[in-house]
């Protein structure tokens, strides 16, 4: 099965441990998902099965939505719920207003620590990893994206924000930002992804749902194409001649295509999958990057 599960993960378990139930239910040894999700956290988590994961590279590019909730005037040392708590400070003083004033400053491209307790490699070793033996900890900056940020509801001492960002974006760290600059400190209670790229919560089936179909022989109806990662690309149908060039490794030229496109996602005739086409600028052709007909 080469294909796309577009999972609903619920709180609790790692993202590896859904891969693998994944596998122990579909008997599909080949799979990945795309995008780590914390345990705390829930909702969207593409999982990618057989020839689909040599496609899971292409959903870190996207942008994701998130539905966080954030706890005001206590700080953890993970900046989540599941760490230590390290400041307790009285809210009682803060409103809406100071808030979605606050939240000005967390739009556009910023500069983000990620936490301490992360996945992110130090030497080889993830972070949270070292934090837990107590050892030093690097951390270095990162510039990120917040293409919107908007405040859903307060009801104090919990709010809740509506975020769409860039790849590499913390949501921990924006929740630890925004506590220190409201001035009591927060961290963050909850956490849901409602949308990666082409893949929206609304059409992600969980877990349970998936064992169901199993049981009943119809989980390859609930099995996406394994092109929907890239239906937000543009596309290009190829001719006969074309096609075997593409699965032989061969360059040849398109008509004529902006210039900012440097990927596309072929198709024969039939409106099969045949490979993604990269430009060489120096040839002035398309090659194939990866192939994936036959």
């Amino acid at each position: 099965m080469d294909g796309i599960l577009n999972i609903n993960k619920s709180s609790g378990p790692t993202s590896f441990a859904v891969v693998a139930r994944v596998r122990k239910l579909t008997g599909e040894s080949k799979a990945g998902h795309g995008g780590t999700l914390d345990p705390l956290a829930s909702g969207v988590l593409p999982v990618f099965l057989g020839r689909a994961t040599r496609l899971a590279e292409y959903l870190m590019e996207y942008r994701k939505t998130y539905c966080a909730r954030v706890m005001l005037g206590i700080t953890t040392d993970s900046y989540d719920a599941e760490g230590t708590v390290t400041v307790v400070k009285g809210a009682s003083a803060i409103t809406r207003d100071i808030i979605e004033n606050a939240l000005d400053a967390f739009r556009g491209e910023i500069s983000q620590t990620p936490p301490e307790y992360s996945a992110i490699k130090q030497n080889g070793q993830p972070l949270y990893k070292l934090a837990r033996e107590g050892r030093q900890v690097v951390v270095q900056s990162r510039l990120v994206t917040i293409y919107r940020l908007d405040l859903l509801n307060f009801t104090r001492p919990v709010l809740e924000l509506e975020i769409e960002c860039s790849k590499g974006t913390y949501i921990r760290s924006l929740a630890h930002a925004l506590g220190q600059a409201l001035g009591c400190g927060a961290h963050m209670s909850g956490l849901v992804r409602t949308a990666y790229g082409p893949f929206d919560i609304n059409q992600a089936i969980s877990l349970d749902q998936l064992e169901a179909t199993v049981a009943d022989g119809s989980w390859h109806s609930v099995v996406q194409p394994m092109d929907s990662v890239l239906s937000l690309w543009p596309q290009v149908v190829l001719s006969d001649e074309q096609v075997e060039m593409a699965c032989c490794g061969g360059i040849f030229t398109l008509p004529p295509i902006p210039a900012n496109l440097l990927c596309l996602r072929a198709y024969d005739s039939n409106g099969i999958f045949v490979a993604i086409l990269e430009y060489d600028s120096v040839a002035g052709a398309w090659h194939p990057k990866k192939v994936f007909r036959g």
